[in-house]
């Protein structure tokens, strides 16, 4: 990883190779973008490349934040593998004028790619603990119902509408005692986490409180009515 230049596109490894395409282009963003825009999310269906994700923001100062961030961040109980890629984007590329459909360049690429993928698993920086990516989002307020009593159940407003539970079991999992997300379909924004009591559901609240799903949204956690 040494050998690579910072640039707008990471390459993220270690992702769950059963997650569907679409399902897991969404996490991927809902994930990154509070780093920066997003130009694109590349996931491949081909089994060599499942597991694998190119994120790929306007700017490499983007890149390079999402990367220290969120090396080693436990999706679905698996840590990610966060580089650089090794080739620009096409989508950075039509953003720079210099994009070219050559079938050599292409051919290039491909084979780089290819190299990127069989090089997975030869190391990388070491996986932080588990509270380590979400500790660096942005804090915020614990919202209206801040002051209610502790309890194993959580609210959590602020969400944008395409929040997803696979998104939401994926930032709260990594807390212990973790038991399920339910979101509410008739009030879009809102979801309730359980826990299995109020210690490691406050402990899940501190974690990801100011959480920022998208740049403009940051989640509000706060007990639930009981």
């Amino acid at each position: 990883m040494a050998d690579l230049l910072p640039n707008p596109t990471i390459y993220v490894q270690n992702l769950p190779e059963k997650l569907p395409k679409q399902e897991l282009r969404k996490c991927m963003s809902a994930i990154f973008s509070q780093f920066g825009k997003i130009l694109d999310v590349v996931c491949l269906k081909t089994l060599r490349l499942r597991g694998q994700a190119w994120v790929v923001f306007t700017d490499t100062a983007a890149s390079t934040n999402a990367l220290r961030t969120m090396q080693g961040f436990p999706f679905f109980d698996k840590p990610m593998r966060i580089q650089y890629a090794k080739t620009e984007s096409d989508a950075v590329s039509k953003l720079k004028g210099t994009f070219k459909l050559d079938k050599k360049k292409r051919a290039e690429k491909n084979a780089a790619a290819r190299d990127q993928m069989i090089s997975k698993g030869k190391g990388g920086a070491g996986a932080p603990k588990a509270g380590a990516a979400a500790g660096g989002a942005a804090r915020g307020p614990a919202g209206p119902a801040a002051n209610l009593p502790p309890n194993r159940i959580l609210f959590v407003q602020g969400l944008p509408e395409a929040t997803t539970d696979q998104m939401l079991q994926m930032l709260f999992m990594q807390f212990p005692g973790f038991k399920e997300v339910r979101m509410v379909e008739a009030r879009p924004g809102i979801a309730f986490v359980d826990f299995e009591n109020d210690l490691q559901s406050g402990t899940a609240m501190a974690g990801l409180q100011g959480f920022k799903i998208t740049p403009q949204n940051a989640m509000q956690i706060s007990y639930a009515k009981q």
